[in-house]
């Protein structure tokens, strides 16, 4: 077997992507939740609802198949801030560590952007994805405006402290 660095590809979103955008995110969400109004918003629309705000998109090809995705939202311009939105992975593609490879990858185009902020909300009994979180530099922070009912976590990056 390869390397997974060989196997798998990040890659910016493109139109043919927009339905696997949705069907990672639904896998997931429907295994421990119920799909709220936000989550269809974004993803019955992330052309209008993210990208064209300013945010990013990307995608985890592994052999040129779509198992992994995640946004940047933008929240705010001043001062610039993103939400880490939408990260899903394949359960097929779990284990190979593309939840910290698309996190760190769009933490990086925050940067680059110079953003002050990126944050993100979660449930508790996503323990792996908590860790993977902390891992990334996130420190948790008290619940606010949450925007889905099944958010008990939130969690911030603050970019001006890396230096």
């Amino acid at each position: 077997m390869n390397d997974i660095n060989n196997e798998v590809k990040v890659i910016p979103y493109e139109p043919q992507y927009k339905e696997a955008f949705k069907a990672l995110n639904e896998e997931w969400i429907k295994t421990f939740f119920v799909m709220e109004p936000g989550d269809y918003k974004l993803l019955d629309h992330p052309e209008e609802e993210i990208l064209n705000k300013g945010g990013y998109i990307i995608f985890a090809l592994l052999d040129g198949e779509v198992v992994g995705t995640c946004a940047l939202v933008k929240t705010e311009d001043s001062p610039l801030t993103f939400e880490l939105s939408k990260m899903a992975v394949s359960p097929k593609a779990q284990g190979k560590k593309l939840g910290y490879l698309l996190g760190n990858t769009l933490v990086e185009r925050a940067k680059e952007l110079n953003a002050e902020k990126v944050f993100l909300v979660t449930n508790s009994i996503l323990v792996p994805a908590i860790r993977l979180y902390e891992k990334l530099g996130f420190k948790h922070i008290p619940v606010v405006n949450a925007g889905y009912d099944r958010v008990d976590v939130q969690m911030e990056l603050d970019l001006r402290t890396l230096h």
